[in-house]
């Protein structure tokens, strides 16, 4: 143990004494490794805060939720668009029969959605989107309530002229958004009191429902102001607990061919989108920048390893006469190897330990910039850590082959 810690206080020393002595050679080797950390953690926090904020916008959208569309999820490449402007969109008259047809279905919703003005007093506010629901919506789709209530299922069926307003729809035309609870708003030439107030959700990269800049009317209310064919309709069916999402979509599509009256050479002319169908189009876009993100990860390993070992090289031929010495008064081979392991490690260490300083001043930078947080995992912190070693284990190896011509 006394013998390892002399080892260890020698090779601190000799450290330190290089980064006196060699001010330029050693700061050129700690920002070589700074560097690499620096990318490598960046690059690699960024890349997983990103995906962790997109899947849990895709779990916004509800792990047991069938959307049943025109238009199936996906895009790009050679994405058949023209497969599926013939299609009829949902109607309200066929959530009936899915309610009442789909055994393995908890609950079922229509909605339809489009654009507006809102007016208050001399305050108008244009270009917002707004959703007409029917009543088992926010069994389906939770909506937290910041202030006031949720829409009854009386007010449902009356089609009464009130809304759910979200936050930041609230702030910007009352300037505070508690001020709206109450307040009756005008839209498209309709009067509708203000009922609740979304609490603030913040900011999705892929935009979901976004209720902090929407409104939520009853669905016969929103007919009123809105044409539903027009507005992007679709049903929602959520399945009951511990059912396969596979197997609710398999009962939905025999009971919506059903109500579209399909023979059975006839292809479907409805889409069932669901989070698994998002979720998978993300995991091969996220492998691929995973496997460009190892690429880089090695590449900045060998540059790091070659790097750091040329330094130890030149320090090694500079020590002959200090090693001969050594030798000669009985001090062992591993003895000196251990001693200049520990020195390389020593730089290698103080350089990550920049590096990834620096990395946490960036992810304050990045979280303020982007909409989402940016933020270091453990498993990237261990990702510094594996640098040292791999280059600790090839620096070993590689002065093992200098010990045939500086240390013997």
């Amino acid at each position: 143990m006394r013998k390892t810690f002399e080892i260890f206080y020698n090779s601190l020393q000799f450290a330190v004494q290089e980064l006196k002595k060699n001010k330029l050679r050693t700061f050129l080797s700690l920002l070589g490794i700074t560097f690499g950390i620096f990318c490598i953690i960046s690059v690699m926090a960024t890349v997983s805060s990103l995906e962790r904020n997109v899947r849990n916008s895709f779990k916004s959208f509800g792990n047991n939720t069938v959307y049943i569309q025109k238009w199936p999820w996906g895009g790009g490449g050679e994405y058949p668009w023209w497969k599926y402007m013939g299609r009829p969109v949902p109607r309200y008259r066929e959530m009936a029969p899915v309610k009442d047809k789909v055994t393995l279905a908890a609950h079922v919703a229509y909605t339809f959605a489009s654009t507006a003005s809102i007016d208050y007093d001399d305050e108008s506010l244009t270009g917002v989107r707004w959703f007409g629901v029917t009543d088992e919506f926010e069994r389906i789709q939770p909506v937290e309530m910041g202030q006031g209530r949720f829409i009854t299922p009386a007010e449902f069926s009356n089609g009464s002229s009130v809304m759910v307003m979200g936050y930041v729809v609230a702030e910007k035309l009352f300037d505070k958004a508690d001020n709206a609870l109450g307040k009756w708003v005008t839209i498209k030439g309709k009067k509708a009191l203000v009922i609740g107030i979304v609490k603030k959700q913040g900011q999705s990269l892929i935009g979901g429902w976004d209720f902090d800049n929407s409104i939520l009317l009853p669905y016969l209310f929103a007919g009123q102001i809105g044409d539903e064919l027009n507005s992007d309709p679709f049903i929602l069916v959520k399945g009951r607990e511990n059912i396969p999402v596979e197997d609710l979509k398999n009962e939905l599509r025999g009971v919506m061919r059903g109500v579209r009256r399909l023979s059975p050479k006839q292809e479907d002319n409805f889409a069932l989108n669901d989070v698994n169908t998002g979720t998978a189009q993300l995991s091969s876009i996220f492998n691929g920048i995973t496997i460009g993100g190892i690429a880089i990860t090695i590449l900045s390993f060998i540059v790091g390893i070659f790097g750091v070992a040329n330094i130890m090289f030149v320090t090694v031929r500079e020590r002959t006469s200090i090693i001969g010495l050594k030798k000669a008064i009985g001090a062992k081979q591993r003895t000196i190897l251990s001693e200049f392991l520990m020195e390389s490690a020593f730089l290698c260490v103080l350089g990550g330990v920049i590096g990834l300083l620096l990395v946490f001043l960036l992810t304050f930078f990045l979280t303020a910039v982007l909409k989402f947080e940016v933020a270091i995992s453990w498993g990237l912190f261990w990702v510094l850590c594996l640098p040292v070693l791999s280059r600790e284990f090839l620096q070993a190896s590689f002065l093992r082959l200098l010990q045939q011509g500086w240390i013997l």
